[in-house]
């Protein structure tokens, strides 16, 4: 298995992507290989003064950057040899099975619409995010911020591909799915919500559960939440600041410290030909490494596929 990372991207690169690969390769199976993807140079010289052998890695060498604030497809058709344009160019081809990136994020999703493509009968990508349970264990929030405009028919589509990665991925045995609404019952919600809920729950792909409301968010009523991608922005955006809030007042305990994104790596992407993962901007040693690690187990777990040959299961029997 080869593992594409993006060593330019992020406000602290190639440092933490660098040092983060460190610290994951220690922890990869033998049969698993990094390879990094932009300044191979500054790549050396930190695994130098760090007494880390090359060896132990693979570099592609790339000559431009996707800076963080740059229009992400103007610059993803300007920079061929960016980072981010060379890494998916890779994934394309199979010569990585895995691509992350912590760089621009706009120019990580052109890139992955348009060099990976969408899985065939996939409406839209989605980006998950991790909901740390109170008793313990994950659930997941789909979409988490890529589609900020949804139709029906796309939150029909992301309960099912949160559903997959939440099997594969956590191991929870067909999965509850949730709509985010105003109130458990079928007739609350906006346009949007009210249209939705009748697919989701004519959907025997899923195990549909319901609406659930705000504070159902870390409890055990649903293992995977949809909702369009501006109110779960929202909803992430609440929650990390909850987090930070509860950081700088000294406070802390095992569960608050679940919401640390450092330990979840990465937001994967589903929906696109291969696995890529969206990391944040911020991203550290530790934010890297983990990164890499559910890259790993995406590709084991097979996410990707499990995905395809479900769609491929139900366009068979829609057409």
């Amino acid at each position: 298995m080869k593992i594409g990372i993006d060593i330019m991207g992020g406000d602290f690169a190639p440092k933490e992507a660098v040092l983060g690969a460190i610290e994951a390769q220690k922890n990869l199976p033998a049969d698993c290989t990094i390879v990094m993807i932009g300044d191979e140079s500054q790549a050396l010289e930190l695994l130098h003064s760090n007494q880390v052998s090359p060896s132990l890695f693979e570099f592609v060498h790339t000559t431009e950057v996707i800076g963080m604030s740059e229009h992400p497809t103007k610059a993803i058709a300007a920079k061929k040899d960016s980072s981010i344009n060379v890494g998916f160019a890779l994934l394309a081809q199979k010569k990585i099975d895995v691509f992350m990136s912590a760089g621009n994020t706009g120019a990580v999703m052109v890139g992955a619409v348009f060099s990976v493509k969408l899985i065939e009968g996939v409406s839209r990508p989605t980006v998950i995010s991790v909901l740390p349970k109170l008793k313990g264990g994950f659930g997941l929030l789909v979409d988490a911020g890529t589609n900020a405009d949804c139709k029906p028919e796309m939150l029909n589509q992301f309960g099912l591909l949160g559903s997959i990665f939440c099997e594969s991925i956590y191991n929870i045995e067909n999965p509850k799915v949730a709509l985010m609404s105003v109130g458990e019952e079928k007739e609350k919600g906006n346009a949007l919500t009210l249209a939705s809920y009748p697919l989701l729950e004519q959907n025997p792909h899923i195990n549909f559960v319901g609406n659930v409301e705000g504070y159902n968010l870390f409890d055990e009523k649903a293992d995977v939440i949809v909702c369009d991608g501006f109110t779960g922005n929202i909803i992430l955006k609440v929650a990390q600041s909850i987090y930070k809030i509860m950081r700088k007042m000294g406070n802390s305990n095992d569960y608050f410290e679940r919401f640390n994104y450092e330990i979840y790596g990465g937001s994967p992407i589903l929906g696109v030909n291969a696995p890529v993962i969206l990391g944040h901007g911020i991203s550290n040693i530790e934010a890297f490494k983990n990164m890499i690690l559910l890259g790993q187990r995406m590709v084991e777990k097979k996410v990707t596929e499990k995905i395809k040959e479900e769609l491929l299961t139900i366009n068979s029997i829609q057409g």
